[in-house]
């Protein structure tokens, strides 16, 4: 039954270090689709079937793409699994052009952010560092949320098995420790038996729902508007302005600059630094430094 070797699937997978949550959960969708039907083997009908249902056609190809997989996976051993085309085309959508604050709008964001306490001072300290840490270092959230007491030291913040399940070491700017330093010294007294570095008002970790409301309310106290056709200010934007303020910094020269974004999709902690070279889109200031560069290539001949 295809259950089963759906099962020995996942197991394979998530022993090389893949969480698989939902793909899991879609592929044990299938294989009750298709035990329904009948079917002991990957059949393309039935495949795509199942992967038509959704309503998106990147959700459909997202579907039927667990399945191609699973299915060479299986067809190496047994040749009646059929590996289905892919009539749904492409399993991801265009990535958004990301919203890049200015340096002003970070100032006026973590200024707002600290007259959220209505209730609580605390609650606007602890946002208002926490906007300024991801402002600072380009942490995805979820790892702003997870850090503890011991994650801070004297040499950065200890990332612990973030995305990928891979940890990193973060280096901080003195004035971002200092700042960091003087919220946890306030902030240890308020939750004394929690060891999360950012609390709630619940004396509980931060939850990403929280912390993203937090950041609507802050941006629409300082106006921050959406213009039409450009992409709305979200918290990850906090972090695409870290990137691609990184990345205008870049040193000059084909070797430097490879170094330069080796060490920025090492710090951002990317799995692959193609994820990082997106991000050369982002800006007017970055194009043109490129189209500099290629013009002076190609009038002077520099590498």
């Amino acid at each position: 039954m295809l259950t089963q070797a759906v099962e020995s699937y996942l197991g394979v997978r998530r022993a090389m270090g893949f969480a698989l949550h939902s793909e899991g959960s879609l592929l044990q969708s299938f294989a009750h689709y298709s035990d329904a039907a009948g079917k002991s083997h990957i059949c393309n009908e039935t495949a795509i079937q199942w992967a038509g249902v959704a309503r998106l056609a990147t959700t459909r190809a997202r579907r039927l793409g667990q399945v191609i997989r699973l299915a060479r996976y299986l067809r190496a051993e047994d040749q009646r699994h059929e590996i289905p085309p892919t009539i749904f085309g492409c399993e991801k959508g265009p990535r958004p052009v990301p919203y890049i604050f200015s340096v002003d709008n970070v100032k006026r964001l973590v200024e707002a952010a600290s007259g959220l306490g209505r209730r609580d001072p605390f609650r606007g300290q602890t946002y208002s560092t926490f906007f300024a840490l991801l402002a600072c270092t380009g942490l995805r959230v979820s790892e702003a949320i997870k850090l503890r007491f011991e994650d801070v030291t004297a040499d950065g913040l200890i990332i612990r098995c973030s995305k990928f399940r891979k940890s990193r070491m973060v280096p901080l700017h003195s004035t971002a420790q200092i700042g960091l330093e003087r919220y946890i010294q306030r902030r240890r007294p308020f939750a004394p038996f929690d060891d999360h570095v950012f609390v709630s008002l619940r004396r509980r970790s931060l939850l990403v729902g929280d912390a993203e409301t937090a950041f609507r309310t802050a941006a629409m106290k300082i106006g921050l508007k959406r213009e039409p056709g450009l992409p709305r200010p979200t918290i990850h934007s906090l972090r695409h302005t870290f990137a691609v303020r990184a990345l205008e910094n870049c040193p000059d020269g084909r070797d430097r600059i490879t170094k330069h974004m080796v060490a920025l999709s090492t710090y951002l902690g990317h799995s692959k630094v193609a994820d990082t070279y997106w991000y050369l889109e982002a800006t007017p200031e970055l194009m043109n430094g490129i189209a500099d560069s290629c013009q002076a290539f190609f009038v002077g001949g520099r590498p």
